[in-house]
């Protein structure tokens, strides 16, 4: 229970909690008028009968997130995840709200914050390029999923009593509608293209319908490209993984969760790490059958590389890599953005990006 003692002007609500370590500590709160303190002294006890009741905490949403990051993230997210998570908190939160304590959020003020983003300017994400203008909406509600979910953690650990952001006020998120290359362009491209290496991945990529990362993350394990597979139409790839880069930090901080191989870095690249991992959603884990045409440039691609490998012996490090630069190691997306930048100056029909 909960008693009222005046203290010259003030009205203090004085009420008795249990710490972290199980000792009991007299706890108050000060108010400028009794009616308030009352108000307290009333809604405290409820909240105590209804076994409700949370302990004003002194933590900050800094603090918070701190706990989040170290307690939840880094125990359940993947480093590129990691990376996204801590851009949003450190470029975007801590910078507006970080310092308000957890008992002071409320709605109206997560409402007013969710405004306030509108106004903000946008920033670089890892490894790319600060887009002019201010925050998107769809940027708002990355940073309000992130948020719901530490408060729900801060409930579960008995932080805060509900949840502020639960029901908030979001910008409409207009969704644009993503440009698909028809037959023409796509036969378009093929005929421009001079590389055998854009031209293969070209094909996979609509053949299988795959992203960039997991084109560059296949290896030939995940490959069946048999002449009995072939002739029987089911010469398949198997999308198990995909190549990304990540900062050393985000690896050492999630303990290469979800990584399967981590290549050798090299010194241009001191703070970063090129990896095989694990895609985000499971549902991204999937069999694709090959058209023959597509099947048989495999073939050929792996008689390509076989002969480097049989010219360049020890010289040639071999990752079982399909997309492999002629001394084995990986080949990243920039490198096939830059290939593929050369049709588009050939024709302006065609997109800019793979």
């Amino acid at each position: 229970m909960a008693t009222i003692i005046k203290r010259k002007s003030k009205y203090s609500v004085v009420y008795y909690v249990v710490d972290e370590n199980g000792v009991k500590r007299q706890k108050w709160e000060s108010f400028d008028t009794n009616a308030a303190a009352r108000k307290r002294k009333a809604e405290i006890e409820h909240q105590q009968d209804t076994n409700t009741f949370i302990a004003p905490s002194a933590l900050t949403l800094s603090d918070l997130l701190d706990q989040y990051v170290t307690i939840y993230g880094v125990n359940t997210w993947a480093p590129s995840t990691y990376e996204g998570h801590k851009s949003l908190i450190d470029n975007y939160i801590r910078p507006l709200i970080g310092d308000r304590k957890l008992d002071d959020i409320n709605p109206r003020m997560m409402d007013h914050f969710y405004k306030q983003l509108k106004t903000v300017k946008a920033k670089a994400r890892p490894y790319g390029v600060a887009k002019d203008g201010f925050i998107t909406p769809r940027t708002i509600r990355e940073i309000h999923k992130l948020l719901r979910n530490a408060f729900n953690q801060a409930i579960k650990w008995e932080l805060m009593a509900r949840n502020p952001v639960q029901n908030a006020t979001l910008p409409k998120c207009e969704e644009h509608k993503r440009e698909i290359w028809d037959a023409e362009t796509l036969f378009q491209a093929i005929d421009l293209c001079d590389d055998d290496l854009l031209k293969l991945a070209i094909h996979l990529s609509f053949a299988c319908s795959l992203r960039l990362g997991e084109l560059l993350g296949l290896t030939w394990d995940c490959i069946d490209i048999s002449p009995k597979s072939i002739e029987s139409g089911k010469a398949y790839v198997y999308i198990d993984k995909e190549l990304q880069r990540v900062s050393r930090e985000a690896l050492s901080q999630t303990e290469e969760h979800g990584v399967k191989l981590k290549f050798p870095s090299i010194l241009a690249c001191r703070h970063t790490v090129l990896v095989l991992k694990e895609p985000k959603t499971k549902t991204s884990v999937r069999k694709v059958f090959l058209p023959r045409a597509v099947a048989e440039m495999l073939v050929e691609r792996k008689k390509d590389i076989e002969e480097l490998k049989e010219l360049l012996g020890d010289e040639y490090t071999d990752y079982n890599l399909v997309f492999a630069s002629t001394s084995g190691t990986p080949t990243e997306g920039s490198t096939i953005n830059r290939l593929f930048n050369c049709i588009h100056r050939t024709s302006s029909s065609i997109c800019t990006e793979f």
